[in-house]
């Protein structure tokens, strides 16, 4: 049947019709919304409480009041944080970004009548009211991944979603940590306990010049429209896990800490309280180089004694990441707790393996093992429990990074991951890794469960191995060699390795390193103390030491070729079944290093590196070069007394190399 304008007429076979005539459409009923905004506030379902409320109450009511008390206790912990010390309250906050309508009510908060009236400030401030407290600063809390990568894009100039999903941000001008701008304040007690003075990374500042910077931070952050703020956990070991609060200006700040940081559960949150130690991230905000202690604009800066951390003038991420590990390193050792930098690993049989390294030698490599559980690839606490990881992520370099390489690595860049100051095609959005054109210092940071054999929780027993890694560019140290306690807390406090460094004329040369404790950046304390603790533990605990060089052989860097990859595969998996402890051994000249004569699946003339030379006179010159830069590296720790009496001390000093 035609229409007057000579179409055919459509048919609406199926359709009902209402009364007056009009064809409806029922595959679906109308949407419950009169308008696109509140058709949007349908989309998000709003988050139940996760722990039941106690003595029976189960009425609305009842439950409203409970959740409202917990909101109003959780932002008066997170105001009091943020708290000018000049004066009597905190600023105002608020839960939930301001850009959206009825954002609080979407996170959790109560309705926004409430939201208003959660502060009742007792009496006015002493000090004249600032424009900042007259506002509500909001408060974004334990954001999600996906949340995070909303408030990046959309406000956060540099940030992009990569073709597998990874966040891409900037970290602008500091692409790397700023050792010279950390500062520690020096009280009575610091004075006493930290380790001071030559070859320390510790710097110091007072107290005053420490407030006067928290306050330059406090205030740039209550100036903002909103702050992110993570609550957060450190140690595996619940028995000894610190409660962490970061607060930040960026959500690539927010992200990155939640993937490093031991991510709460709900019911965890809920009872979460006061932190034991607070950072306060200003990063995008200059200090005062007029300030007292203050060298640059930057500024990163620990109050052991107010458990806070300041950081100005700097927005890489990775200062938090540190920062905290260096309180660590503080807070640990006080409770008879090893920190420790180092990766971790176990076997199928419970064996644990601890791996100490400096960059470039194989650490994280030779840590992530497919036949092993991954335990954690960078700080660790070693208690009379056994070990555990102190992060919830990992921090991977990108530089070069390729699938055929590091699979695991390459796998878990996807949704959530962090990559920190890498090139894509603006196109596509595919990585190269191999472009250095905004920094060689590339990175990935991802939660560790983004590993396949991680071990969750990240907790083990004892170690049975304690294997230090150097990639020894003059091609002189053994592949591999067994160490006795004395010799093991020596090369522990060394913390040798050697990298190859381009001169100006184009000549490359080996540059000797050395890191106490394989993190000297990061520790609080004399590396003796620490190196008395690994002693105490691995003899208690039957741990064997070894030393392990995956750097050159056959002569230094440029003549002789480096140590395979596959080899020192085999050398440590001799080591984690136990068949190196019952090999035959001989003892090296100089440094008196144990060196076993057979290892199946290995050349035996390179176990000992003199075979392998050419040049003997060259090897030997090259062996006393080296000899010589460890005894004055140990130097300064010579008039170090550890334990009660000097002994160990002269114990330590004899393992070392004798010419």
């Amino acid at each position: 049947m035609a229409t007057p304008n000579g179409l055919a007429r459509i048919e609406t076979h199926g359709k009902k019709k209402h009364e007056n005539g009009v064809c409806h459409d029922d595959s679906a009923p109308p949407v419950r919304a009169q308008t696109i905004d509140e058709l949007h506030s349908l989309q998000r379902k709003r988050s139940a409480p996760t722990t039941p409320i106690k003595d029976g109450a189960a009425s609305a009511f009842a439950a409203a009041l409970s959740e409202e008390e917990r909101y109003r206790q959780q932002m008066q912990s997170i105001s009091a944080s943020l708290a000018s010390l000049t004066r009597e309250t905190g600023p105002k906050v608020v839960k939930g970004d301001p850009a959206r309508k009825g954002e609080a009510a979407a996170k959790g908060a109560p309705p926004t009548p409430h939201a208003h009236h959660q502060h009742h400030h007792p009496a006015a401030p002493i000090i004249a009211v600032s424009d900042s407290s007259l506002k509500f600063t909001h408060v974004l809390y334990n954001l999600s991944p996906a949340e995070l990568y909303e408030q990046a894009i959309k406000y956060e100039k540099g940030s992009f979603i990569t073709s597998t999903g990874a966040l891409a941000t900037l970290s602008g001008a500091k692409t790397g940590r700023s050792p010279r701008d950390k500062r520690v304040v020096k009280d009575e007690t610091a004075a006493l306990e930290l380790w001071w003075g030559k070859g320390s990374p510790n710097i110091e500042m007072d107290e005053h010049t420490f407030l006067t910077n928290r306050e330059r931070a406090v205030d740039y952050l209550n100036s903002l429209d909103k702050v992110f703020v993570n609550d957060q956990f450190l140690n595996w070991d619940t028995e000894n896990r610190i409660k962490v609060r970061i607060i930040s200006a960026r959500a690539y700040h927010s992200l990155f800490m939640h993937n490093m940081c031991i991510r709460p559960t709900d019911e965890e949150l809920e009872s979460f309280g006061t932190p034991d130690f607070t950072i306060y991230n200003a990063g995008q905000f200059p200090c005062n180089r007029y300030t007292h202690y203050m060298t640059s604009s930057t500024s990163v800066d620990i109050n052991l004694a107010r458990r806070e951390m300041v950081i100005l003038g700097t927005q890489y991420a990775g200062e938090m990441k540190k920062g905290l590990f260096g309180v660590m390193h503080y807070l640990m050792p006080k409770r008879g707790i090893l920190s420790l930098h180092s990766g971790c690993n176990m076997g199928k049989d419970g064996d644990v393996a601890l791996f100490f390294g400096l960059s470039g030698t194989g650490k994280t490599t030779l840590s992530t093992d497919h036949n092993r559980l991954l335990i954690g690839d960078d700080e660790h606490c070693w208690s009379d429990s056994g070990v555990s990881n102190i992060e919830g992520g990992c921090y991977a370099k990108c530089i070069d990074l390729s699938q055929e390489k590091e699979p695991d690595i390459w796998n878990a860049i996807k949704f959530g991951t962090v990559l920190e100051n890498v090139v894509f095609d603006e196109h596509t959005r595919e990585v190269d890794y191999t472009d250095k054109s905004v920094t060689e210092n590339t990175r990935a940071a991802y939660p560790i469960e983004y590993i396949p054999n991680a071990k969750i929780p990240c907790v083990g027993p004892h170690p049975k191995n304690v294997i230090l890694l150097a990639c020894d560019a003059f091609g002189v140290l053994p592949p591999v060699s067994k160490l006795n306690l004395a010799q093991t807390m020596y090369h522990f406090i060394s913390g040798y390795t050697a990298l190859v460094a381009g001169t100006e004329d184009g000549i490359k040369e080996p540059q000797a390193t050395f890191s106490a404790c394989f993190g000297a950046a990061f520790i609080m304390l004399h590396p003796t103390k620490y190196a008395a603790m690994l002693a105490e533990k691995m003899q208690k605990y039957g741990a064997t030491g070894w030393l392990v060089n995956t750097g050159w052989s056959g002569g230094r860097y440029g003549v002789g070729k480096r140590i395979r990859l596959p080899y020192t595969r085999k050398i440590i998996d001799a080591i984690h079944s136990g068949e190196l402890l019952t090999a035959d051994y001989q003892k090296t000249e100089v440094f008196g290093l144990e060196i076993p004569t057979k290892i199946e699946g290995v050349p035996s003339e390179i176990l000992d590196p003199i075979n392998t030379w050419t040049d003997k006179a060259a090897y030997k010159e090259t062996l006393m070069k080296l000899a010589g830069l460890f005894k004055k590296n140990f130097e300064v720790f010579v008039s170090y007394k550890i334990g009660d009496d000097s002994s160990l001390t002269d114990e330590i000093l004899a393992a070392g190399p004798n010419f």
